[in-house]
């Protein structure tokens, strides 16, 4: 079966290399080409034909009467069938598209040549030809024209379509002559996806130089290349540089405008050779992360190595990075709370795919942080040692059109959550909170600020239970990021909706979050309010404009009415901020950790915010929304909501009541 397999390799291989200069020869050239063999067709069949005939092989430089019969009968066939083809036009078709017509054609030409061919040297006779040959070499050229094309169609057509796919391919180019681009290059060199033009490289002394037949050039030149050698994609193979320098070049890439690809960092690449499935579409983290700073790993495991661990909120975006950071520092047992079914079914299977064998007990537990019965019966089961609780509405405005809902899940799921915590002692309580608590403008942020607050009471009233709150922003790639939303209009080639055109957003990678709210909690006292170092901030516009720009498409605008993705502005969504902040006041401190701050921030006495939380979880029952909106501005500071109310149940009230009227 291999040497089997082998030959036919090699039939292939051979029939490829013998298709390709034939397949390159100018038209007239092929058109002469196919002449001839058609006239080496007419002197065969006729030769073929007196050998059937006769019984034995006559040469025409043979001095006897079959020898000048077999002249005149050869002579005849080439006089009278290679005009008949020409004038039916045999030698215009293209014969790799040769077909069923095409057949049809050589057949009508060739039977006008055989009535002619048949009274000649049959019906009048001519001496020294056997009147038989006068209807077998007409049959006899028929059948060789006839697969002489079907020949050409099978053999070109294929090799002519495995040709014209091969140049097809995208052409890229590898940015980076190094091991992984070497590599890179000869994973793609047998590929059907795309084809290497050349590598760039920063090295000057490489320029002009060939790397496995391939030619180096610099960087600086890609502008002109993309134009003359048609470039679509830049690979970039370089997976063991620092952030900074990847920003530069993806930055001096940019006005190339070509699409960006990226290997994975030198730890993925570890385990093996680079092979294109390594490749992967441009982070936008790649852009917006800062250097990664190393985690303290007495920090990550203080609270869970070794010990009973639950995350609310399992299934979400933080929740599940939560789990799975977790899980890399070996916990005794991890309890995953989630009320979405499908949500926690996910992270469930996922992270027991990742168990490799170690004894960690996953426990999904359906539930949710509003049910305080459900709470007490499972902490008071596995009576864990740490909660990070995850589990949020943060939708600022699908919660400002559901506001009593968004609070219930924000605040008093919060509350009902550490309560349940505190009276089954566990160690260490930590909520994952929001920049968009600081000053909020709408009840996502609002109820998260008071989240903090009941929080920051509670603390203050026992000990036994370390509560702490890690504030930071938007984290990259999860459900409520611009990245992916844009990502998608730009794959469909529709408009990028922003809200402002000046809305700026601090930005940080979701496992970096996840290790970081893991590390400040281990460093809790007590009511801290944790904030995390979220760098500079990023103005979503230009944001938007980087991700066009290295999809290797251009933004369509004023300058440019041609340009591919244009950028629409839609106005700002209720209770929609343009600067978020993490800092209430003017004071806060820093930790042993260069990414952690800790603030300071003002809240109620419990026994005063528990008398006005009862009022507030009255107006929650009625779903009175201009008491809840009168409450929550007395209760949180800053709190400056739009003048019009949009909860859809009140809204279609009021509607109902006007119709009424």
């Amino acid at each position: 079966m291999t040497q089997a397999r082998f030959l036919r390799r090699s039939w292939r291989r051979a029939c490829s290399a013998l298709a390709r200069p034939a397949l390159a020869l100018p038209r007239p050239v092929k058109r002469i080409v196919a002449l001839t063999i058609d006239l080496s067709l007419c002197l065969f069949t006729a030769w073929l034909s007196f050998y059937l005939r006769l019984g034995e092989f006559i040469s025409i430089t043979r001095e006897s009467e079959w020898g000048t019969g077999l002249l005149l009968a050869a002579g005849a066939a080439c006089l009278i069938a290679l005009p008949i083809f020409i004038v039916s036009g045999l030698y215009r078709a293209i014969f790799r598209y040769s077909g069923l017509p095409a057949l049809q054609t050589v057949g009508r030409a060739v039977g006008v040549y055989g009535v002619l061919y048949f009274s000649i040297f049959t019906v009048i006779g001519i001496n020294g030809v056997p009147r038989t040959v006068g209807i077998i070499q007409p049959i006899l050229l028929l059948f060789m024209v006839g697969a002489s094309r079907a020949l050409a169609r099978v053999w070109l057509s294929d090799q002519y379509l495995r040709i014209l796919k091969h140049a097809a391919r995208p052409k890229v180019m590898i940015y980076g002559a190094g091991e992984a681009g070497r590599q890179l290059a000869g994973a793609l060199s047998n590929s059907h996806e795309m084809q290497v033009a050349g590598f760039l490289d920063d090295d000057d002394r490489l320029h002009g130089h060939v790397l496995n037949g391939l030619p180096i050039y610099n960087p600086a030149d890609l502008a002109g290349l993309v134009e003359t050698l048609k470039i679509n994609d830049v690979l970039l193979a370089m997976p063991n540089i620092n952030r900074t320098r990847r920003n530069a070049i993806l930055s001096d890439i940019r006005s190339a405008h070509v699409s960006v690809r990226t290997l994975p960092s030198v730890m993925d690449l570890a385990r093996g050779r680079v092979s294109v499935s390594d490749l992967r579409e441009l982070d936008i983290d790649d852009l917006l992360g800062r250097e990664p700073v190393m985690p303290n790993h007495l920090l990550l495991a203080k609270n869970i190595t070794g010990k009973v661990v639950l995350v609310t909120g399992a299934g979400g975006s933080i929740g599940s990075e939560l789990c799975r950071q977790i899980l890399a520092v070996s916990p005794l047992k991890l309890l995953l709370i989630e009320q979405n079914e499908f949500g926690l079914y996910a992270i469930h299977q996922e992270l027991e795919a990742q168990l490799d064998g170690r004894d960690i007990a996953l426990v999904p537990l359906l539930a949710s942080v509003q049910d305080e019965e459900r709470l007490r019966e499972i902490l008071s089961t596995w009576h864990p040692h740490t909660v990070y609780h995850a589990a949020a509405y943060k939708h600022v405005p699908l919660v400002e059109h559901n506001p009593a809902e968004g609070i219930k899940n924000n605040l008093l799921g919060t509350l009902r959550t550490a309560r349940a915590a505190i009276e089954n002692e566990v160690a260490h309580f930590v909520l994952v909170s929001t920049d968009k608590a600081v000053r909020p403008t709408n009840i996502m942020g609002a109820s998260k600020r008071l989240a903090e607050m009941a929080l920051q009471a509670l603390a203050s009233t026992q000990p036994a239970t370390r509560i702490s709150m890690v504030r930071f922003g938007n984290v990259l790639g999860s459900s409520g990021s611009v990245v992916p939303k844009f990502r998608q209009q730009i794959r469909n080639g529709e408009a990028i909706t922003l809200t402002h055109a000046d809305i700026t957003r601090y930005f940080m990678t979701i496992p970096e979050a996840a290790q970081l709210v893991i590390q400040a909690g281990a460093m809790a006292k007590g009511g801290d309010v944790f904030l995390l170092d979220m760098g500079q901030p990023v103005k979503i516009i230009d944001l938007a404009r980087r991700m066009i720009e290295l999809s290797g498409l251009t933004v369509r605008d004023e300058l440019n009415p041609d340009g591919d993705i244009e950028i629409q502005i839609t106005g700002l969504r209720h209770g929609e901020k343009l600067y978020e902040e993490l800092l209430i006041g003017e004071d806060s401190e820093t930790t042993p950790h260069p990414r952690i701050m800790k603030a300071h921030e003002d809240f109620m006495p419990w026994p005063a915010l528990q008398e006005r939380l009862r009022e507030l979880m009255a107006a929650l029952s009625a779903n009175d929304v201009n008491a809840i909106r009168t409450i929550m501005q007395r209760l949180v500071s800053g709190y400056t909501p739009s003048e019009e109310i949009v909860d859809w149940v009140y809204m279609e009230q009021e509607t109902e009541l006007q119709r009424g009227t």
